[in-house]
Formats: structure tokens, C-alpha cells, sequence
């Protein structure tokens, strides 16, 4: 008992100290991008109260913090963000990117987050700013300030997409051209792409790969172009409210609505716009609704959820001859006049994605997704009904290893798709039937039903070879096959095209390395192979059979480029050069007005330079004034083309510009003004492969200025004005190569360009 006495005050001292030990609650997290929630390691915390450093994350964006509080969250390339943290809670911190510093962020093009700067590919980066500059109607202002990638729009519903070339033969829409929506491929089983049905409110980020560059993707020559949809956000709960108005007839609403919780997050979009056209039979309504949803179920799962509808109606003016572009700008092609061709259609997709977090080195990501399209379209020559249904499903490993002490970042996976395609057509008697009645669906011409279907097998790794050089190394197979039913009876006049098309198993191998000669300036060089399908349509002859003996084209891309700062990070630059080397050109040989052949012709050549600048003249705490310059120089040419009896070797490639020029200033101040002017010139492009018309160089000039006000603590006003086409330059904003005449009628090459426009709107944004 004396014992027990005298030691009595040291027992109860040690059990005191004890107890506020095992008292104190670790707080525990992961910071990710706000975007993609890519895992944002090395990310420096700060106390905000005595500005103390407490913690870097770890590599996987993980952090654990022993003290309550106020904290900072810091990382080059993005916006520092603070954050009250309390014991015993888990948290989720998104980041967004900070557009002054995109060589700094953390990209997932290639599904194995690193610094952009570290990169061995050409790829580029569109912010959510980018996206706000313009009037959140058309695509292609946006895309065309990114060096090596051109968007031709004839209407809001018709556009062509070329990337350093690829894809400027396809005659209507996109191809060539691999598209995802997060995971979810917006491009057919025939390797047709559509993205401009899309409410651009509703991405945050378009990840842009140039060239055959990326073993990831697949199929497709001229790039991938990943759009990431506005994300959730957690711990936030807002609704955003635009209307504008503009030219031609435009009125546009949007809805955004955001609502998260500490680990589940949902966000909708809908958005309803109607524009009359500048052009005869122009008008177009469409509406959207995008909704995605992120649900952190633990520390190693996460749960997300995307889904989009789009319902559109737009009528097609076409393209006009020479004469009306001149002339007559505004009018419709005669026959598309008459009939009142229009397109209706209705598209969904719906998709599911799970990470799983096996441990600190391993992860796994696996997406199901479908989709949908009905469409109805009557055009002069004939109705198309379609109807297509999509599913497949993605997953892949990614891991972190040691090899000779160098970590080894790689990924392994896979890559189903099919979808089935059923389309007939109908004759369209408009014709018969007074002036003004507009398209009748008369007798069926054809009833087809195509089962497309692809698998990529992938596996890409990134080996830091020194703290600076980083070796990459890639691997793709790809098989794709079509089978082709004929449902209408067959005749003379319509003999059986009931088929299959397979092709051979096709591997493409990327070979990549880049070095950091300091924090500011990098290299990189690859070497890569890719290649893009045939569609169906484009393996039938004439007689209706599958001509088997088309190959798909595949090229070669070469390149070399740097991306750098200055010190103050006041100029950023990225430069490459390549060479794309493409065989088995496939040309598309019209035989009528609604009927093409596909024909292996040679080879061509794509060389070119790509040069991007972005200065800081002026940032402090009232204001920022920054600017932009953006170059492409095409130099494209048929290396080897022969169509039938007529040579083209040498000539220019049909349907790209020499080059490019953009750029432009943004301001923006504390004081609630903001604006931006932007300039563009487009060089001449060749409409015929005998180069002997070319369509006339052209310039834009676009601004936008606005005014924010914080109301109170809870609601922001945003009012802005823009005009497009300044200087009300006549220009073709899209060509249609190697168009022919039809019963004795010019050529129709033009799809002219809206001359002087405005749009004006208000926004208004409540936090609750």
C-alpha cells in the first residue's frame, strides 16, 4: 500500500498522457482534380493560422492531418483552395486548374496521370475558361485556337473536324477522329465521330491527343479529343441560370444545378436553344440534359454516374454553287429548299464507372456504358430513317512499380464496343405535291441492318529513367469487323449487299521519351503507329457486294517538340514538329448524287508545325491582362495518288488550310469588367484534288465584354455582350471537296459564314 501511494500521481500522469493520445482523431483525405478526380500527390497543406506546413500528400493524393483546423491546399497548375477540416471526418478536396499554368496540371489523357509537361505526346489542353470566352453556341472558335486542329461549320448541325489533316476527305461530319465523353466513345462502330450536339455548359475540359499517338484509344490517325462533363461538386450546393439572346433568331436558357455532400455529388444540366439561321431552311432547336453524380462509398471506392439526352431538329440549308455564295448568301441549296430537308434525332447516352483502390500501387477503373440514336432525316433524293444502339465496356490496371529503384507508372486494359445499326430509306415524292408542302415519305428504297464491333487490348508504361527523362512505351490491338444484312428483296435493280467485312488483327506500337532540362523547359519525341476503319458504306460496290479487298489506312506519326515557362512563369510555349506518313489512302469515289465508292488511291504526306505562346502582361490583386498566339503551318500533300486515269501526286491534300493564325487578349478585374477580343485567319484550302480552285483566305474577328457583381453572400450577377464577325468579312466557313454538278448544275462548294452577329445574356448564380 505504500508503494501504491507513493507511485499513485506518476500512474494517473501516465494515463492522462494516454488518454489525450489515444484522444486525438487523425484527419485523413485525398486531394484529386476537381475535374477527373485524377489523384493529386505532392500537394503542399498549410495551417492558415500560423502558416505552418504540416504535411505534403502522398503520391496517390492521400494526406493525413492530427490537428483541427483551417487549411490551404496548394499545387502548381492549380488554384490554391482552403478549407475548414474537423477531427474524425474523411475528406474529398477538388482542386480546379489554373489556365496560367496548364504545363504544370496533372493530365489523364493516356490514363496514367503525369505532368503535362512531362508528356511524350502532343497534347492539348481547352480549360473551362477557354470554353467561357465565346457564346457558348459552337464548337469551333473554341477548337480552333488549339494549333493543328481545324472545326469547318456549315450550320450548327453541320461540321468536319481535322486534326493535322486526318479526316479532311470524309465529305459530311467527322471520322478518323476518336472521341470520348469521360469514358464513354462518342465514335461509331464505322469510325464516325459527333460532338457538336453536346451542351458545351455541360464540359469542363476537352483533353486533346494530336496525331497517332496514343495506344490507349484505338482506332484513329488524327488523335483522340476527350471531353470531360462537368463534374459534381462536393461540399457545395448552387443552381446557375443563363438566358441570352443574339442574332438570326438565337434564344438559349441553361439550368445547372449542383448539389454535394461531404462523399456523394450531383449535378444536372438542361439546356434549350433555338436559333432561326442566317440562311434559308436554317432554323435548329435542340435540348439537353446532361447529369453526372460521384459517390466516394470508401477510401478505396469510388462510384460515378454519367448520363446525357439530346433531342435535336435543325433543317439543312446546304451547299450553294459559286454564284449564290457570291450572290446570295443566305439562300438554301435549290432542291434542300424545296423539300425542307431537316434532321430529327434523338441521342442518349448512359454510363457507370467504378475505381477501386487495391492498394497504394494498384488501382483498377472499369466502365458499362450504351447509347442511343433515332434518328429521321428526308433529304432531295431520298428519306433515311436510322436507328442505332451501343454497348460496351472499358477497364483497365493502372500500377506504380520499382525497377532499379525508378518508378514504373503503367497501365493495362481493354476496350468492347458494339452497336447495331439498322437504316432504310424511303423515296421522297416532294415534288409531286404543291410548292411549300415539303418532304412526303413515299415507297421503301433499301432496309439495311449492320452488327459493328471492335475490341482494343492496350498497355502503355511510363519509366523514369532519371528524376528528368522519362521513357514511354505503348501497345495496341485493335480487331474490327462488320456484318452487313440486307432486309429488302433482292432484284435486279436490287441485288443482295448482304456481307461481312473483317479486318485483320492490327497492332500499333508508341514509342515516347521526354527530358526536363529544368523546372521550366522540357522535350519530348515520339514515334507512334495508328490507323483508321472503313466504314461499311465504304466497302460496297456497285453490283451491291463487299469489296473484302480494302485496307484500312496507317500511318506513321514522327515527332519532336518542347513546352516551357519563364521563371515567373509569365510565358508559357509549346512548339512540335512532325510528319505523319499515312498509306491506302481511301477515297471516296461518287458514282451518283447519294452514292460513293471506296477506293485505296496511294499515300500522303503530312508535314507540319504547331506554336502556342501565353503571356501574362499584367497580374496582381485588381487586375490580369493576358494574351495568346496560336500557329499551324500545314505543308500536306499526296505523296502517291492515282483515281482511275487522273494523277495527283504532289498536289496539296484537299480541304485543309496552309495554315492558321490565332490570337487574342483576355482581361479581367476585381472591380466585376472582363472581356476578351480574339482574331483568327484561315489560309487557303484546295477544293479539288487537281488543285485548280482553292477557296479564299479569310480572317474573323470576335469580342465579348462582361460585368460581375456579387449581389450579396449568396447570389452572383453576371451580364455580357459579344459580336461575332466584327468587320462582316464574306467568307466560307465550310467546303465541300470535289463536288460535283447534277443535271447540268454548278458544282456546290460553299457553306457561307454568318456575317456580323451579337448575342447578350445574364447570369445568375445562387449558393445556398
Amino acid at each position: 500500500m505504500p508503494f501504491i501511494k507513493k507511485e499513485l500521481p506518476f500512474l494517473l500522469l501516465i494515463c492522462i498522457f494516454n488518454l489525450n493520445i489515444y484522444g486525438q482523431s487523425m484527419i485523413k483525405g485525398k486531394i484529386v482534380d476537381g475535374e477527373n478526380n485524377t489523384a493529386l500527390g505532392f500537394t503542399k497543406i498549410i495551417n492558415i493560422e500560423n502558416n505552418e506546413t504540416y504535411y505534403t500528400s502522398n503520391p496517390d493524393g492521400t494526406f493525413e492531418i492530427n490537428k483541427a483546423g483551417t487549411y490551404t491546399f496548394k499545387k502548381e497548375g492549380y488554384i490554391e483552395k482552403s478549407l475548414k477540416l474537423e477531427e474524425n471526418q474523411f475528406y474529398i478536396i477538388q482542386l480546379n486548374i489554373n489556365p496560367s499554368e496548364l504545363n504544370e496540371i496533372v493530365i489523364n489523357a493516356n490514363h496514367i496521370p503525369k505532368q503535362l509537361k512531362k508528356s511524350t505526346a502532343s497534347i492539348n489542353i481547352i480549360s473551362s475558361e477557354d470554353i467561357q470566352r465565346s457564346n457558348n453556341i459552337d464548337f469551333a472558335p473554341i477548337l480552333n485556337r488549339t494549333p493543328g486542329i481545324f472545326m469547318q461549320n456549315g450550320a450548327l448541325n453541320t461540321n468536319r473536324i481535322t486534326i493535322r489533316g486526318v479526316g479532311s476527305r470524309n465529305l459530311f461530319g467527322t471520322s478518323k477522329i476518336r472521341a470520348y465523353f469521360k469514358d464513354i466513345p462518342l465514335t461509331n462502330g464505322s469510325g464516325a465521330t459527333t460532338i457538336e450536339d453536346f451542351e458545351l455548359a455541360s464540359i469542363s475540359r476537352f483533353e486533346i491527343i494530336k496525331g497517332a499517338a496514343s495506344s490507349i484509344y484505338g482506332a484513329g490517325l488524327g488523335g483522340t479529343i476527350h471531353l470531360t462533363p462537368q463534374n459534381s461538386y462536393l461540399n457545395n450546393s448552387n443552381i446557375n441560370g443563363e438566358f441570352s439572346i443574339g442574332s438570326f433568331g438565337l434564344v438559349k436558357g441553361i439550368v445547372n444545378v449542383n448539389h454535394g455532400s461531404l462523399k456523394n455529388s450531383f449535378r444536372a444540366v438542361y439546356s434549350n436553344t433555338h436559333s432561326d439561321g442566317y440562311r434559308d431552311n436554317n432554323s435548329y432547336d435542340r435540348q439537353t440534359f446532361t447529369l453526372t453524380s460521384n459517390h466516394f462509398l470508401s477510401k478505396k471506392d469510388e462510384l460515378s454516374f454519367l448520363g446525357s439526352f439530346v433531342n435535336l431538329k435543325a433543317f439543312i440549308p446546304s451547299s450553294i454553287n459559286e454564284t449564290a455564295f457570291n450572290e446570295n448568301p443566305e439562300s438554301a441549296a435549290f432542291t434542300w429548299r424545296q423539300a425542307k430537308g431537316f434532321e430529327d434525332s434523338k441521342r442518349g447516352i448512359l454510363g457507370v464507372s467504378w475505381n477501386h483502390e487495391y492498394n497504394s500501387t494498384l488501382n483498377q477503373s472499369t466502365s458499362v456504358f450504351t447509347s442511343f440514336r433515332n434518328a429521321y432525316e428526308p433529304r432531295p433524293f431520298n428519306i433515311l430513317k436510322e436507328k442505332t444502339f451501343a454497348i460496351g465496356i472499358r477497364t483497365r490496371l493502372l500500377g506504380n512499380s520499382k525497377i532499379f529503384d525508378n518508378n514504373l507508372n503503367w497501365t493495362v486494359g481493354g476496350e468492347l464496343f458494339k452497336d447495331n445499326y439498322k437504316y432504310a430509306t424511303f423515296d421522297n415524292l416532294y415534288q409531286d405535291f404543291p410548292a411549300g408542302t415539303g418532304s412526303v415519305e413515299g415507297d421503301k428504297l433499301s432496309d439495311f441492318k449492320e452488327d459493328r464491333k471492335y475490341y482494343n487490348v492496350f498497355a502503355e508504361g511510363n519509366y523514369e529513367i532519371s528524376k528528368k527523362t522519362t521513357l514511354s512505351i505503348g501497345l495496341n490491338l485493335n480487331e474490327t469487323s462488320y456484318v452487313l444484312n440486307d432486309r429488302f428483296p433482292a432484284s435486279t435493280e436490287n441485288p443482295d449487299q448482304s456481307g461481312e467485312f473483317k479486318f485483320k488483327n492490327i497492332i500499333s506500337p508508341k514509342l515516347g521519351v521526354s527530358h526536363l532540362f529544368s523546372e521550366n523547359f522540357s522535350v519530348f519525341s515520339s514515334i507512334s503507329h495508328g490507323f483508321s476503319p472503313l466504314s461499311l458504306e465504304e466497302t460496297l460496290l456497285p453490283d451491291g457486294q463487299i469489296n473484302n479487298s480494302l485496307k484500312p489506312e496507317t500511318g506513321w506519326n514522327f515527332e519532336i517538340g518542347a513546352r516551357g515557362s519563364t521563371t515567373n512563369n509569365r510565358l508559357q510555349y509549346n512548339i512540335s514538329l512532325y510528319r505523319l506518313d499515312i498509306k491506302n489512302l481511301l477515297v471516296a469515289r461518287r458514282t451518283t448524287e447519294d452514292q460513293f465508292i471506296g477506293i485505296n488511291a496511294g499515300r500522303t504526306q503530312h508535314d507540319g508545325l504547331e506554336l502556342a505562346l501565353n503571356y501574362n502582361w499584367l497580374n496582381n490583386e485588381n487586375i490580369s491582362i493576358s494574351s495568346f498566339i496560336n500557329y499551324t503551318l500545314n505543308n500536306f500533300t499526296f505523296k502517291d495518288f492515282v483515281d482511275d486515269s487522273n494523277d495527283y501526286s504532289g498536289n496539296d491534300l484537299t480541304g485543309v488550310p496552309s495554315d492558321i493564325f490565332n490570337t487574342g487578349v483576355d482581361f479581367n478585374s476585381t472591380f466585376g469588367i472582363y472581356g476578351n477580343i480574339n482574331f483568327l485567319y484561315v489560309g487557303k484550302m484546295p477544293i479539288t484534288d487537281s488543285n485548280n480552285l482553292y477557296s479564299d483566305r479569310y480572317s474573323l474577328t470576335n469580342f465579348k465584354i462582361g460585368y460581375q457583381l456579387n449581389l450579396n453572400k449568396k447570389l452572383k450577377l453576371n451580364t455580357f455582350i459579344g459580336v461575332n464577325n466584327i468587320f462582316d468579312k464574306h467568307y466560307a466557313s465550310q467546303i465541300l471537296i470535289n463536288a460535283s454538278g447534277f443535271g447540268g448544275n454548278a458544282p456546290r462548294y460553299y457553306y457561307p459564314g454568318n456575317p456580323v452577329n451579337y448575342f447578350t445574356g445574364v447570369n445568375l448564380n445562387y449558393n445556398f
